[in-house]
C-alpha cells in the first residue's frame, strides 16, 4: 500500500501543472488523509475476509477428523556404483582412446524442474501496534532472531481433540498474533529462507517459546505456517499433535499420506496411524524443496581445508564453508519430482555455492585459468575436482545413498561421482558461463559442457547444440573422454540451469 501512495504522489509531482509550496502542501495532506483512510477500509476488508476464512476453518476443526493409514515412503534408488578410473595417458590403445570421438545416443532429457514463487497469505495481515522492547528471542543456526512474542502470548490447550484444538486455532486467530505471523515472514525474505528452511525456523521458535515437542508448539508452527500460505493439515495419535505439511516433491524413505491426490508428511515425526482433519484453507501452496539462493545463515566459518590438482600446480587452494550452512544441509530431506529420479541431482546442482566458499576458493581457480580458452579452462577445474578430492562409496560412508550440496563436497573428506559432477557444473557455470548438463549412465554421474568454440570428444547432441564429455570421476582424463564400460544406449542426460 505505501507503493500505492508514492506513485500517487509521483503523479502530481511529475504532471505538467505548476504548484506553488502550499498548495503542494496541501495535496500531500489531502492524499494522505484519503490514502489512511483507503487503507484502513482495506485492512478491515482484509480483516474481515480473514477472519471468516478462520472461523469456517475453526468449525472444520471441530468435524473434519478421519482415522488414515500412513503409506510407505518412497525407497532412494539403490544401484552399484562404479568407482573411479584413471585415464591410462601411458596405453591410450588399450582403451580405444584414438578412437574417432563418439555421439552420445540419449534415452531421455528430464527436464529443469520448475520452481514457483514462495507461499502468500491469503490477505495482508495488519500489524497491531506493540512495543519494541516486547520481542521473544530464539537461535536458528547462529542467527538470533526476535519475533513480537510475550508472555501473554502462551496459552495452554486442554489436550489433542478436536474441540480443544479448534478453541486453540480460534485463539490464536485473533489480532493479537497478527505480529508474529508477519515477523515471521520478514525474515523469511531477509534471510532468503526457502520453505524447508522456514519450516524449520517456525518450529526451532514454536519449541523455543513453548518448549520441546509439547503440543502447544505444534499448534503455533502450525497456525503460522497455515497463514504464511503452506498446504498442512493437522493430526493427532490421541496424546500428541502432529503438522502434516503437503509437497509436491516426493521426500525419499519417509512415509506419507495421500489426502486428495496430494503427499503430506509428517514434521519432526514419523508415525504409522494418525487422526487427520482433512481441512483445506483457501489459496493454500504446498511446500517446495527447492533451494533458490543460498540462505543467510550466520557465518561460521569451517576448518579450512588444502585442495590441490594433481596436474595443475598452481592450483592450491584452502577451502573454508560456512559451517551452519552445512548444519542446515544436513536436515534437508533427498526428494524427486513428477518421479523423475534426476531432478533430485537438478536440485543440488541448482544450488549455489555459498560465498564463504566462494571467496575462499575462487580467486584461486579463476588466477589459474586467467586466459585461457574455454576449453583449456574447463581441462584445469575439470583435474582440480578429479584429483583434489578423495573418492569413497556413500555406503561405506554414510550407509546409503546421500547426494551432497557443492558446499558439501568442499566440506567433508569423502565425495562420489554424483557430488563430483555436481561441484564441477557449478564451477564451469559460475566461472566460465557455460551451459552444462549431468549425463546419467546406471552407477554412475558425469557432466558434458556446451563450448562456444570447436572441441573434439565424446559429446550429446542436445537442441542444435553439442555438451562434450567432461567426467570427473574418470581421473586424468581430459575433456571429451568417456569414462570406459559406460552403456551410452541407456544413457539419460539431466538439464541445469
Amino acid at each position: 500500500m505505501k507503493n500505492l501512495f508514492c506513485l500517487f504522489v509521483a503523479i502530481f509531482i511529475f504532471s505538467d501543472t505548476v504548484y506553488s509550496q502550499t498548495e503542494f502542501e496541501d495535496f500531500l495532506n489531502d492524499i494522505e488523509q484519503e490514502f489512511n483512510t483507503f487503507r484502513e477500509e482495506s485492512f478491515k476488508e482484509f480483516d474481515d475476509f480473514r477472519n471468516r476464512i478462520n472461523d469456517e476453518y475453526i468449525n472444520f476443526l471441530k468435524e473434519a477428523w478421519g482415522e488414515f493409514n500412513a503409506s510407505e515412503g518412497i525407497a532412494a534408488p539403490e544401484e552399484k556404483e562404479i568407482p573411479p578410473v584413471t585415464y591410462p595417458e601411458d596405453d591410450e590403445a588399450e582403451l580405444g582412446i584414438d578412437a574417432a570421438p563418439v555421439p552420445i545416443s540419449i534415452d531421455e532429457v528430464i527436464p529443469v524442474p520448475e520452481s514457483e514463487p514462495q507461499p502468500q497469505p491469503v490477505v495482508e495481515i495488519e500489524e497491531t501496534p506493540m512495543p519494541v522492547d516486547t520481542r521473544f528471542s530464539f537461535g536458528f543456526f547462529g542467527n538470533d532472531m526476535k519475533v513480537r512474542l510475550t508472555d501473554k502470548h502462551r496459552f495452554t490447550l486442554k489436550g489433542c481433540d478436536e474441540y480443544s484444538i479448534a478453541d486453540g486455532w480460534s485463539l490464536l486467530s485473533g489480532e493479537e498474533y497478527n505480529n508474529v505471523i508477519n515477523d515471521c515472514l520478514s525474515i523469511r525474505s531477509k534471510l532468503n529462507l526457502c520453505d524447508w528452511a522456514y519450516l524449520l525456523m517456525l518450529d526451532e521458535l514454536s519449541n523455543s517459546f513453548f518448549g520441546k515437542r509439547c503440543n502447544e508448539a505444534t499448534l503455533l508452527t502450525a497456525f503460522i505456517y497455515c497463514q504464511s500460505g503452506y498446504k498442512m493439515r493437522l493430526a493427532n495419535d490421541n496424546v500428541s499433535l502432529f503438522l502434516l505439511y503437503a509437497s509436491k516433491h516426493e521426500i525419499y524413505d519417509k512415509s506419507f499420506w495421500n489426502l486428495d491426490g496430494e503427499r503430506y508428511y509428517c514434521f519432526g515425526s514419523d508415525p504409522n496411524n494418525l487422526y487427520i482433519c482433512n481441512a483445506a484453507y483457501p489459496d493454500e501452496k504446498p511446500l517446495s524443496l527447492f533451494i533458490g539462493g543460498e540462505q543467510a545463515l550466520a557465518l561460521q566459518p569451517s576448518e579450512t581445508r588444502t585442495l590441490k590438482s594433481e596436474k595443475y600446480g598452481n592450483i592450491t587452494a584452502s577451502v573454508s564453508t560456512n559451517r551452519n550452512l552445512i548444519d542446515f544441509y544436513d536436515t534437508y530431506p533427498s526428494s524427486m519430482i513428477n518421479g523423475d529420479f534426476g531432478t533430485r541431482w537438478a536440485m543440488y546442482a541448482n544450488t549455489p555455492l555459498s560465498q564463504q566458499a566462494k571467496s575462499s576458493l575462487y580467486p584461486t581457480l579463476s588466477e589459474a585459468i586467467r586466459g585461457m580458452s574455454g576449453i583449456d579452462a574447463a581441462n584445469c577445474l575439470l583435474n582440480f575436482v578429479q584429483t583434489a578430492f578423495e573418492y569413497e562409496l556413500d555406503d561405506k560412508v554414510w550407509g546409503g545413498d546421500r547426494a551432497f550440496f557443492p558446499d558439501e563436497t568442499l566440506f567433508y573428506p569423502y565425495c562420489d561421482c554424483e557430488d563430483r559432477s555436481i561441484l564441477f557444473s557449478r564451477l564451469v557455470r559460475d566461472l566460465l558461463g557455460l551451459e552444462v548438463i549431468l549425463v546419467y549412465y546406471p552407477g554412475h554421474i558425469a557432466s558434458a559442457v556446451c563450448f562456444s568454440e570447436p572441441v573434439g570428444g565424446d559429446h550429446v547432441s542436445l537442441n542444435g547444440k553439442n555438451f562434450t564429455i567432461c567426467d570427473p570421476t574418470y581421473i586424468g582424463a581430459p575433456v571429451g573422454k568417456t569414462m570406459p564400460g559406460m552403456n551410452n544406449s541407456s544413457a539419460k542426460v539431466i538439464l541445469l540451469e
